[in-house]
């Protein structure tokens, strides 16, 4: 996914991205207060144990931070001491293999910061995967990630090649890639010291995190593929061509539903450029009426107490898909549930824009069950969390 990126300065946000922010701000500002929305009032229900609230930075990486979060919390699940995993130590393998199938395909593919959320397994699988601690992926003297330079100068190193290849390839064009990114990046350790112990990363990822790739599936929801088999998900930044199993709509929500009732946290792939995701209320809605041709006044009032959204059917949530009003731009974490006072469900959901504080709690956002049923582009479950007749059809 094209990840948004937010700090003070909206963290470097890419300036195709801007004028949705500013719509967003305008929805947000017009006739709000600092007290919004004091008729939202919450009871948990489910609050599973995640990792701390990390910070992307100036990256489009969002994918690596939300299903390394989601790795983190299936550690704490089988009770396996908290580690802190290294998301640039995905992101630099990611880029170099990213980097091969792009050139393999002339160019046609998309090369940039953005990714798909089983990459970070895919990593997982191939690489393994090494502590925070040893591999910060800051070689380039700032404190946050920035990979603006550095994509925009892989590319051109990878078009470059593409061009001027005169009928065969040298064979120093990977080295060179690699240099770059090393550069800005860092040299992945070979080996490092974890806790008295000594570990590449390979045997960290399978005597340490004792995680298998292999347990987990992609879920999506869309009409253009027959339900119950496996797809891939047509959007830009699914580089490796990650499969996903579609299912019914109820199917993919019941799916979260469940998988937090049994304890699993969820990785969740969407969209974050609608003006109904708040920043600062902390919400993610769908009202019944769109928020662009609300006054001030009802603007106000759907951020200050809860109000009806609109039913999201999957005629109404292809369409959005069909006319890219639903966008892969966004992956976060879904840790819980929480109910309104009205009764109404909606999700926890941790962020990787740092503890940005809001009207709920800082580094999440509660997003509304009709919002995650209109713009879910994908997510990510252990396979035991699948509700038992979804398994059945799926013959998981």
């Amino acid at each position: 996914m094209k990840c948004k990126i937010l700090s003070a300065l909206l963290l470097g946000l890419p300036l195709s991205l801007l004028a949705q922010v500013d719509l967003i701000k305008q929805v947000e500002g017009n006739g709000s207060d600092s007290t919004a929305p004091a008729g939202y009032q919450f009871e948990t229900l489910i609050d599973l144990e995640t990792t701390s609230v990390k910070n992307q930075g100036r990256s489009g990486t969002c994918w690596s931070y939300a299903t390394s979060s989601f790795i983190e919390s299936e550690l704490l699940r089988k009770g396996i001491p908290p580690v802190d995993l290294a998301e640039m130590f995905t992101v630099y393998h990611v880029y170099k293999d990213k980097a091969r199938r792009y050139v393999r395909l002339h160019g046609n593919l998309n090369f940039g910061q953005g990714g798909a959320l089983p990459d970070v397994l895919y990593v997982l699988k191939h690489y393994g995967a090494v502590p925070q601690e040893v591999y910060d992926g800051l070689n380039y003297g700032t404190e946050i990630n920035q990979h603006g330079e550095l994509e925009a100068i892989l590319k051109a190193q990878l078009d470059e090649v593409i061009e001027n290849h005169n009928g065969t390839l040298t064979p120093n064009w990977q080295k060179a890639f690699t240099a770059t990114l090393e550069a800005y990046l860092g040299t992945p350790p070979e080996t490092f010291e974890y806790q008295g112990e000594t570990y590449t990363p390979r045997r960290f990822a399978d005597d340490y995190l004792q995680i298998n790739p292999d347990d987990y599936v992609q879920l999506t929801s869309f009409t253009h593929h027959p339900l119950h088999e496996q797809t891939h998900i047509l959007v830009p930044d699914n580089w490796a061509w990650a499969p996903a199993y579609n299912v019914a709509l109820d199917e993919l929500i019941s799916t979260i539903d469940h998988s937090l009732e049994q304890g699993y946290t969820v990785d969740w792939a969407t969209d974050v450029s609608e003006p109904g995701f708040s920043l600062r209320n902390g919400l993610a809605l769908v009202p019944q009426s769109d928020l662009e041709e609300m006054s001030k006044e009802e603007r106000r009032r759907v951020f200050s107490a809860p109000s009806p959204e609109k039913e999201i059917t999957p005629a109404l949530r292809q369409k959005a898909y069909d006319n890219y009003s639903t966008t892969d731009d966004h992956a976060m974490q879904i840790t819980g549930l929480v109910k309104d006072r009205e009764g109404e469900e909606y999700y926890i959901v941790k962020n990787s824009w740092g503890e940005r504080p809001n009207e709920q709690r800082p580094g999440y956002i509660y997003a509304s069950k009709p919002y995650t049923r209109y713009k879910t582009i994908s997510i990510v479950v252990h396979r035991k969390a699948l509700p038992k007749a979804l398994r059945k059809k799926l013959d998981l």
